[in-house]
């Protein structure tokens, strides 16, 4: 059950990082923070139209119904320690405390999403609900202290009989083999106790970073060579940067850049602090490094890390090749960051909206399926999707596929522009890779690992470029 929480703080404090998540965070926070896209974010929500709002209510009817599912939680949760000493002594009980457990936890994130998706629709409004969350998810950590450690102590021929005696546990064969592999790494029941209760605080620099880039934070303001003012929200950045006036675009990049660097110590500080952090977890579960623990939860070696920045490194070569031809296609004698991001062709009409958008994909993703273009429609129809850029809202994008026993969700932040169209594309993938695998599998086996969580999105991508090009109506938009 240890392992099941983990992966709850994994999902809510990196995620949804998306959509997927916890390595190099400084990193990943700047850009997830520049993901939103072209629409100015001074939309207030209650001036969305309800068909561009995701429907919570799926979840739950009214926050009420949230509470009431929360409050039955953490007095279910301190069952959990009746099964203490009992895990070893046949295979009903332990199949019985796993059971219990396991259904606990799928309520558990349930209602984290809820209150993820809640929080993150105005990140200056709904904090509670997510402090509430943290909370719950530390006492069900120090409740279960015990598990880990006991079934550890289980002999070998005792768990093989338990398993021929009770074929159900072969629900939890995964869980609890990696329970056997973690061995090492785990802790006895009362040092176990205490990292739990760190749980409360272990995701404030997430929190922080999240609150102040998406709602606190000053958005600096430029006037662009038409005279126009612009106050750059993330979305508003994500639409100027393209600007055909380069010095329009060096302004954007600069005044956005630098008011991060206004920030720089508080920004360090709060790096410094999850750095320390992962540390202070890593050492005291006996990992040589930050690093190792990070990948050990889904049992890869630091070697497969390194191998993917040496094969990165090794083709940077072509990545220069491609550099090199924008900035002569662009006719500039030096090519800046803030380049980067202007078309090579201009005047192409590639705006979209929302239905435009949904239209392509629908006959993009033909190729995977009946089932899962229905499947999509379905995502439409029913709003599993947030698509509007609003005061407060989290910006970037993600996909949540948490509550098991209803469908994923996706974040949007929608700017009628092509990005716009490939970002949804790619949290579809995320989307449809969870829905089918908690369709397929029991909520025991139906989370995936980080490492593979990109595949689907990154074919949907594919898919869709492949698409527009056999499409396009001109070479520029070809070249687009």
């Amino acid at each position: 059950m240890n392992i099941l929480l983990n992966l709850v703080f994994l999902i809510f404090n990196k995620l949804i990082t998306g959509a997927h998540m916890q390595k190099l965070l400084f990193t990943l926070i700047l850009l997830l923070g520049f993901v939103a896209t072209g629409f100015s974010q001074t939309l207030e929500r209650e001036d969305v139209p309800e068909k561009y709002k995701w429907n919570l209510a799926d979840i739950y009817p009214t926050v009420e119904a949230w509470q009431a599912d929360v409050d039955k939680l953490n007095k279910e949760v301190e069952k959990l320690a009746d099964f203490k000493g009992t895990l070893g002594e046949s295979s009903e009980n332990l199949y019985t405390a796993l059971k219990t457990g396991n259904n606990l936890t799928k309520t558990l994130w349930q209602t984290w999403v809820y209150a993820g998706n809640l929080s993150n629709e105005n990140l200056n409004e709904n904090q509670a609900v997510m402090q509430q969350m943290r909370a719950l998810g530390t006492k069900f950590g120090e409740v279960t202290a015990f598990v880990d450690p006991e079934i550890l102590a289980i002999p070998k021929e005792k768990i093989e009989q338990f398993f021929k005696e009770k074929p159900e546990l072969e629900e939890f064969d995964m869980y609890i083999d990696n329970i056997q592999r973690l061995r090492t790494h785990t802790l006895t029941e009362p040092e176990e106790k205490i990292l739990a209760s760190f749980g409360l605080i272990a995701g404030n620099q997430n929190e922080v970073y999240g609150i102040f880039n998406n709602a606190e934070k000053p958005f600096p303001k430029v006037t662009l060579s038409t005279g126009e003012e612009v106050e750059l929200t993330s979305s508003a950045y994500t639409r100027y940067r393209t600007a055909e006036n380069r010095e329009d675009r060096e302004k954007v990049m600069k005044a956005l850049f630098e008011s991060f660097g206004d920030f720089k110590n508080m920004l360090g500080a709060n790096l410094g602090g999850k750095v320390k952090k992962d540390w202070v977890y890593a050492k005291n579960r006996k990992y040589k490094s930050s690093l190792q623990a990070s990948l050990n939860s889904d049992n890869l070696p630091t070697e497969i890390y390194s191998t993917l920045i040496e094969q990165v490194n090794n083709n940077l070569p072509t990545l220069h090749r491609a550099l090199d031809l924008k900035k002569r296609m662009l006719g500039l004698d030096e090519l800046h960051y803030y380049d980067l991001y202007v078309p090579l062709v201009k005047k192409t009409d590639m705006s979209f909206t929302v239905e435009e958008g949904q239209s392509v994909l629908l006959d993009a993703l033909k190729p995977l399926g009946k089932e899962y273009v229905t499947t999509l429609q379905k995502a439409y129809d029913d709003r599993w999707i947030d698509y509007m850029p609003t005061v407060g809202k989290r910006s970037g994008a993600y996909s949540n596929g948490g509550a098991y026993d209803i469908h994923p969700y996706i974040l949007m932040n929608w700017t009628d522009d092509f990005e716009s169209v490939s970002t949804l594309a790619h949290e579809l993938g995320h989307t449809m890779h969870s829905y089918f695998s908690n369709k397929t599998q029991p909520f025991a086996k139906a989370d995936y690992a980080t490492f593979v969580a990109e595949i689907a999105s990154t074919v949907n991508e594919t898919l869709l470029s492949d698409y527009m090009v056999k499409n396009a109506k001109s070479d520029e938009e070809v070249l687009y």
